[in-house]
């Protein structure tokens, strides 16, 4: 089976030893991965502050850069969801819509596409810590992933899984929206940090890095030493096989 990897630009740029994790998981399970080098961004931040045409643009240059991947993989749950749910209508009636929903068809979320596609119901991997994990948002509500990371984590030998109160509930970020509403996006990864602390957990995962960032900046400002890894990170530093 072939991949080609969707490093998002949150990826890209601060969190590349995220998207070198999952690229070393894909090809630990026999994935032949690949990295097209022309992608750009997906989209999303436009077209969530209401820039369709800008959105647009990005997308169409997305669609190239991917137009041959048998398979794209995220490291990004909302970004797997901007393609999926919302390249269909950005191209409805134009003549690259046939071709942005055969993309949406074939664009997974990392934890999705290995249990969803590859059907991966063991894992060589051992990590000796408690471990709890963040919902995102767009992840949760509109890929319907939800049981496929607790099921991975539940695979790793040594790691005791600790159930995250209100674990559905946003952690503030929203992309422009922390920039937007920032009272009211402190307010929230403060609820959420709480929670966070209140498992005793000794790792914070999660599928997305945006959350994941703003859930550590803030208990690192609070004097929190808890550790913070996309699952992918999990997988791979456990890996054993």
């Amino acid at each position: 089976m072939k991949a080609s990897l969707m490093i998002t630009c949150l990826g890209d740029a601060l969190f590349p030893r995220v998207g070198l994790a999952a690229v070393n998981v894909l090809r630990a399970l026999g994935v032949a991965v690949d990295f097209p080098a022309t992608q750009v961004c997906c989209g999303q931040a436009a077209f969530n502050s209401g820039y369709r045409a800008e959105a647009r643009r990005s997308a169409e240059a997305y669609l190239r850069a991917f137009a041959a991947s048998e398979h794209v993989v995220s490291i990004s749950g909302s970004c797997a969801a901007m393609v999926r749910h919302h390249y269909p209508g950005l191209f409805a009636g134009s003549t690259l819509e046939a071709d942005a929903g055969a993309l949406a068809e074939r664009t997974y979320e990392f934890s999705q596409f290995l249990t969803d596609v590859l059907n991966v119901d063991r894992l060589p991997a051992r990590y000796d810590a408690r471990v709890t994990l963040h919902h995102s948002c767009h992840t949760l509500r509109m890929l319907g992933v939800k049981d496929q990371p607790e099921r991975l984590l539940s695979m790793v030998e040594g790691l005791e899984y600790v159930p995250l109160a209100r674990a559905d509930e946003c952690c503030g970020f929203g992309g422009t929206f922390a920039l937007k509403m920032a009272p009211i996006s402190a307010s929230l990864v403060d609820d959420k940090a709480d929670a966070v602390l209140e498992t005793g957990a000794e790792v914070l995962t999660g599928l997305d890095m945006s959350c994941l960032m703003n859930i550590g900046g803030r208990l690192r400002r609070r004097g929190a030493r808890m550790r913070v890894k996309h699952l992918a990170e999990i997988l791979a530093e456990g890996w054993q096989g």
